[in-house]
């Protein structure tokens, strides 16, 4: 069982980071100095369980339904091409912010700064955006905190108490603030108040659309990955609101299919991939396996 752990272990922690996943890792983790949290932070609690697999596939398709934000996705990520690599690429900048020293989270946050100061364009609408809007950087900040919150309170190894949610709020706030957000959301009550008042930007697009069924359907993965990657992808639908989910053609809520088989799935998925990614134990010392 240890080797059935460290082999499937390794290939996801491959498919996250990347090939160089070992060395940042270790860059992140080892390297001494002072960090933007400590240990026991309500950020490092969330960010590392399982459950980011579900809140991480929700937030894109959240995410999406901002005709803005989904046009510079479209344009300018690359997501068809190469999605791998811009989900290292992304998974590394919540690593380095989360765990990483307060000097490599700064130099992080001024690379993503950068790149976002370049992504400029016009919508098929007509309509321009910029990567660099703070109004635009503010969706996409509370559609993946909202993400990342809601599936770990489902299916997290340790869901958050209120207090635990709203300090997990005020943590990710010091680092939108640090990307240009103004006024980010510090507990769940401005969290919600803030989707709220997007609602009436928010509309799924043909390209939105067209990222969902990508996201949902058309994954870059071998037939074998296929069976996991649908039980997230039910997942990550199931814990989506109802407004979000019409627009992008999916499919109505079943609350007695969703509220049972679909949620005993995503647990049991959960429960393996930490199973999985969990560090072995020291030399010598013999693991529960």
């Amino acid at each position: 069982m240890s080797t059935v752990r460290e082999r499937l272990g390794r290939g996801l922690f491959a498919r996250v980071a990347g090939p160089e996943g070992p060395v940042t890792r270790a860059r992140i983790h080892d390297t001494p100095g002072p960090r933007w949290f400590g240990p026991g932070r309500p950020i490092r609690t969330v960010h590392g369980d399982a459950s980011m697999f579900i809140g991480g596939l929700r937030a894109l398709l959240l995410q999406s339904l901002h005709p803005l934000a989904m046009a510079a996705v479209d344009a300018h990520s690359g997501y068809r091409g190469d999605p791998w690599g811009r989900l290292q690429r992304t998974s590394t900048f919540l690593a380095v912010t989360t765990y990483g020293t307060a000097a490599d989270a700064r130099r992080a946050v001024e690379t993503v700064r950068a790149v976002h100061e370049r992504v400029r364009g016009t919508t098929p609408d007509g309509e321009p955006y910029h990567a660099a809007d703070p109004h635009l950087l503010g969706w996409v900040h509370v559609a993946e905190v909202d993400s990342f919150l809601t599936a770990h309170q489902r299916y997290g190894a340790r869901p958050l108490d209120a207090a635990g949610c709203d300090a997990y709020i005020a943590d990710t706030a010091h680092v939108a603030a640090a990307l240009g957000v103004v006024d980010p959301p510090r507990d769940r009550a401005e969290l919600a108040a803030r989707l709220d008042a997007y609602r009436p930007e928010l509309r799924a697009t043909r390209e939105a659309r067209e990222a969902a069924r990508f996201i949902l359907l058309r994954p870059p993965l071998p037939w074998a990955a296929r069976a996991p990657y649908a039980v997230l992808a039910a997942n990550a639908v199931a814990t989506l609101p109802p407004w979000a989910r019409r627009p992008l053609g999916l499919p109505p809520r079943l609350p007695g299919l969703e509220d049972t088989v679909v949620r005993a799935s995503g647990h049991a998925l959960t429960g393996t991939i930490r199973w999985a990614m969990r560090p072995a134990p020291p030399p010598g010392r013999a693991g529960p396996d």
